[in-house]
Formats: C-alpha cells, structure tokens, sequence
C-alpha cells in the first residue's frame, strides 16, 4: 500500500510554479544569485496532529485555527472520523486554507480500519484512542510504514489491559479491540525508539480510570522537546500533568477541556528555506515566527549560526543572513560538532549545509533516526555520497566531509526530508533530479510553489 505522493489542496497562496518536473523527477531549481525573500508557512503538523487527538477527546467543540492540510493531518483526521469525531471546515484567515471545529463523539466506536499511510504520529497517537473505543480497530499504512517500529505501543497498551492481535510482528498491521475503557495506572516503557510512544499514552491517558504514571525504561530518550509539546497541549486544556522526575510522567484522570486554539507555523518546515541563504547568499526571512513554542525547529536559531549564519528577530520575523564569503571565494559555512539527539528531524536538511562547509562535520545522538521514513543516516549517506561528498555512517550519526559534488538523481525514499535536502544540494549543483519531489505533501503540499517563490 506505498502512497507517497499527494494532491495538494486547491488554495494557492503564491500562484503557479514553474514546471520543473522531468520523465524522471523534479529537476531541482538552482540559485542564480544570492537570495532576499520572505516566506510564510502554514501550520505545525506535530501540533496540528497533536490538537485533533485532544479535541476529539474533549469534553465539547474545539476550533483549530490555521491547522495544517497536509497528508500526514488528513490521515489523522480521518482516523478520528472513522472512530466517530466530526469535523466542520470553516472559512480560514491564514492564507493555507479552513479552520476546523471538531465535535467529538458521544460514543467513540471502532470496528473499522485506520489508514496510518506513512504518518508515525498516526500509528502511535490512534492506538490508545481506538482502545477507548467500542469493538475492534485495525492499523495499517504504507509499505514504509510497515517498517516502524510500534512494539512499545502495542506493549505499553498491553500492560494496560488493553487486547491487541499482532501476530508477534510488534509492527503493522495490527488490530486493537477496544472495550470503551482503559484502567490506566502505572506503566513502564522502553520509548529508546520514538517519543511519539510516550505523547500518545499521555494524550489519551486523562480519560484512563486511573489516568497514567508512566516510566521510561531505555537509557535514552529521543525527541524530548516533542513529549514538551504534548504536555503543554494537555495543560492548555486543563488536564492536570506532571514531571516529578526526569523520564516520568503522572496524568490525573479528568476531562480535556474544549478551546479554541491557534496552529503555529511549521518551525521545521522553515529549515530549508533559512538553510537557502547560507548555501545561495542572501538572506531569507520567515514571517510568524512565535515568540514562545515547543516546537523543535526553534532550534534553528541557535544552530545555524554554529555554521556561521547571523541570525535576527523581529517582532514575529526570523531572519537568516549568511555568512561572509572567504577570502579566497568559498561561502564560509562552517563545519561543526553537533549532538543533535533532541533535533532529529532537523538533521537531513542540516546534513546538506555540512556538504557545503569550509570543513568536515560531526551529527551525534541520532541513531533513532534510522526509524522515521526511512533509515535517515543511510539514505542521507548514500545520497549525498552519490553525489560528491565524503560520508561516513556511524552508530548513532553522521560525518560529512565536504567535496565537489555534482549533478544526478536524488532518491527521496518516500521521505519529505529527503526530498527538501535534494532541493537545498541543487541549489548550488546543477542536475539534481528529485525522485519524488510529492513526498513533501507529507507536511508540505506547497514545498515546491513556495521553493521556486523563494528563488524568483
């Protein structure tokens, strides 16, 4: 069941993009000349997926205000639809399409199938909802998808009382047979894989009987900044959780009050676009940027200037200058030693400005990403391999030593990250052929109007 590529919404905030698509791919736009561009972007997929789950879940009608529309929230949205939410599309003043009022279920019911595609927060976050759920709710997704681990999931809900039938695969498909309740109470978890295994327990865990103390077992924990996020979407609504030591979590059983909220700008989305500027000269600036977030791409402030950037805030304005060029004409990108364990999903696009450096670089602590879309180091080793630079795959990262590189196919494997590096490599290398330059529906259905807006 390999879907990657997705249909765009009909709304188009920048007009019609070139046509950039060849027999073989997306031939990726190269820069010719430093940037100066504005760009806005709609709305975080991780706090969109995250609201739906918890307004489904609420005690009345919620609205979320510019949410994202993308696959990734139109497959969560349908799998709370199919569980009994309602949904209602209002007229949007974002500029990315409607607002949605979601209408939970009187009654959450399953004996249904839930399209996970390739979404992970999908497969982790619905489990636990379904289990609330009357009768049985089967999960499958991509060929891709299949691939995910989801054993903590299913033993963590297990550990709960809750029926599943895997068949041992500790993976999809799998079927959960809900009896509308979970005793909930106190549970250890080994998340060493995902944190979307520790949000997911704790955005149903307020309607567990006992609610949720949960323990994680494994020595590390990736992705810390997104279990942050959820439990700051969980206090908004009035949900009483907390942290009495690192790696647990205690959620007192209660309602989840109905709000109406507002969905920030994808940050890590903005990655490519503010990366542009160090590789093509110039200057980008992304609008809306929030003063306050949890979200993990605010990281790029404070890391894009270790590469050398100069970084600037204005009111709501992120702006990313780049560096001086050297003397002897290179871009001054520097390399740099990173442990990048709570930004993983920045490291694909980061490993595209290391390629360009002044010198080798070093990403540390992202060994759990061999488990998104795809195994991230390798696929990030080959292409950037394939097309000049120097990497060397290691345990749990990456070291990239720059060298020329050059023109050629680009294989996003299904994976919206790769396919926006690809863009960020062909701004500087003629002939990069992007695969499946669809993949970016994934989170960002605009990605290449918005890409080629950038460079007009």
């Amino acid at each position: 069941m390999q879907i990657s590529r997705y249909s765009a919404p009909e709304f188009d905030p920048y007009g019609e993009a070139r046509q950039t698509e060849t027999d073989d791919g997306w031939r990726a736009p190269v820069a010719a000349g430093p940037l100066a561009s504005v760009v806005a972007l709609p709305g975080s997929k991780s706090l969109t997926n995250r609201e739906l789950v918890l307004a489904a879940l609420a005690d009345g009608h919620s609205t979320l205000h510019a949410p994202l529309w993308s696959r990734d929230s139109e497959l969560m949205l349908e799998g709370l639809r199919a569980l009994g939410t309602r949904f209602e599309r209002m007229p949007g003043t974002g500029g990315f399409g409607d607002d949605l009022r979601v209408i939970p279920a009187d009654e959450l019911v399953g004996s249904t199938t839930i399209d996970c595609g390739l979404a992970g927060t999908v497969m982790r976050f619905l489990p636990p909802v379904a289990a609330l759920a009357l009768g049985p709710t089967t999960f499958d997704g991509d060929e891709g998808a299949r691939r995910r681990p989801m054993g903590a999931s299913i033993q963590g809900l297990r550990a709960l009382g809750v029926d599943i039938d895997d068949d041992g695969r500790g993976a999809l498909p799998f079927t959960v047979h809900g009896t509308g309740r979970v005793e909930g109470g106190a549970l250890e978890l080994d998340a060493s894989a995902s944190s979307q295994f520790v949000s997911g327990l704790l955005l149903a865990a307020p309607r567990f009987e006992r609610g949720l103390d949960l323990r994680h077992t494994g020595e590390r924990l990736p992705s810390l900044p997104h279990i942050e996020m959820t439990i700051a979407a969980l206090r908004a609504r009035g949900v009483d959780v907390t942290t009495p030591e690192p790696g647990r979590w205690q959620v007192n059983p209660g309602p989840i009050r109905a709000i109406d909220v507002t969905i920030e700008p994808d940050l890590s989305n903005a990655a490519p676009f503010l990366i542009a500027a160090l590789v093509a000269g110039g200057h980008v600036t992304v609008a809306g940027w929030p003063g306050q977030t949890t979200q993990v791409g605010a990281r790029l402030a404070e890391l894009l200037p270790r590469f050398g950037a100069r970084v600037s805030i204005d009111d709501d304005r992120l702006t990313v200058r780049a560096p001086e060029p050297t003397a002897d004409g290179g871009r001054g990108i520097r390399g740099v030693e990173l442990d990048l364990s709570e930004a993983g999903e920045l490291v694909p696009n980061l490993a595209a400005l290391a390629a360009f450096a002044d010198g080798p670089s070093t990403f540390t602590g992202i060994g759990h990403i061999r488990h998104h879309e795809t195994d991230r180091l390798a696929a990030l080793a080959t292409e950037l391999g394939e097309s000049g630079a120097r990497v060397t795959e290691l345990d749990d990262g990456l070291r990239i030593e720059p060298a020329p590189m050059h023109g050629g196919p680009w294989r996003a494997y299904a994976d919206h990250r790769m396919a926006t590096t690809g863009a960020i490599v062909g701004l500087a290398v003629p002939g990069i052929v992007v695969d499946d330059i669809g993949s970016t529906g994934k989170t960002l259905p605009q990605f290449q109007k918005l890409w080629e807006q950038m460079l007009a």
